[in-house]
């Protein structure tokens, strides 16, 4: 029978680790912070409490709800921002940090202790690794890279041709990174729009020109437009 002293053990190292987590995301100024992660570690812990109050099997479901449950806590603090995304790092925190919780709230005290201690070195150690293992052909000196969104109308009996011709012009250049390329029928059957989202490490105005020449004087085509839609962080 679990006593009040394990519980508020359990409980208070659940909320020390998440504490110690969130004061490095904090400082990292992060959305998920130091708050975040003590109360995501917290509630991970009391469910699992909860869990073993109830006895039987609740203990083994409870920990898959919650695993679920912080994916869509996760899910929160992603953002997509142009072409670039934003948050993946803190969801995954999050996520951990809730690991630490019901560790904690299992009694596995010492275990909880090395996932959060690796969490933390994770973000110490692997940030300044993972900004000199980027590639450097796509970096700039402040490791930004110029977005570019290529739109492209064309009849939808041409659309495989036609994409084969911009993968041909924008992804076989080495200055160019092409990220996706997606198509649509923007509600008229008869026609396609091919829409391309492309980076460079440095301003590629000339070649986004030189590739939209060549695919308006396509008979298929009807329109052609490129634009410069920021710049981003490529770490």
């Amino acid at each position: 029978m679990l006593t009040i002293f394990e519980f508020t053990t359990r409980l208070a190292v659940a909320l020390l680790l998440g504490a110690i987590i969130g004061v490095e995301r904090q400082w990292r100024q992060k959305s998920a912070g130091l708050r975040t992660n003590t109360l995501v570690s917290l509630g991970a812990a009391a469910y699992i409490l909860l869990s073993i109050r109830i006895g039987g099997e609740a203990t083994g479901r409870v920990a898959s709800y919650i695993i679920s449950g912080i994916g869509f806590l996760g899910a929160g603090v992603i953002m997509k921002d142009g072409l670039s995304v934003q948050g993946l790092n803190t969801a995954a925190t999050i996520w951990c940090s809730a690991a630490v919780g019901s560790l904690s709230g299992m009694g596995l005290l010492p275990e909880a202790g090395i996932v959060a201690a690796a969490i933390i070195l994770a973000h110490l150690l692997l940030r300044p690794l993972g900004s000199t293992l980027s590639k450097p052909a796509f970096r700039k000196s402040a490791n930004t890279v110029t977005a570019y969104l290529f739109t492209i109308r064309c009849k939808e009996k041409a659309e495989n041709h036609i994409r084969v011709l911009l993968m041909q012009h924008l992804g076989g250049d080495d200055k160019l990174l092409l990220r996706s390329i997606t198509s649509s029928e923007n509600g008229d059957p008869a026609y396609a729009i091919i829409t391309a989202e492309i980076t460079a490490a440095t301003p590629q105005d000339q070649l986004m020109e030189k590739a939209a020449s060549r695919l308006t004087v396509e008979q298929d085509v009807t329109k052609v437009k490129w634009e410069v839609v920021g710049q981003q962080t490529d770490l």
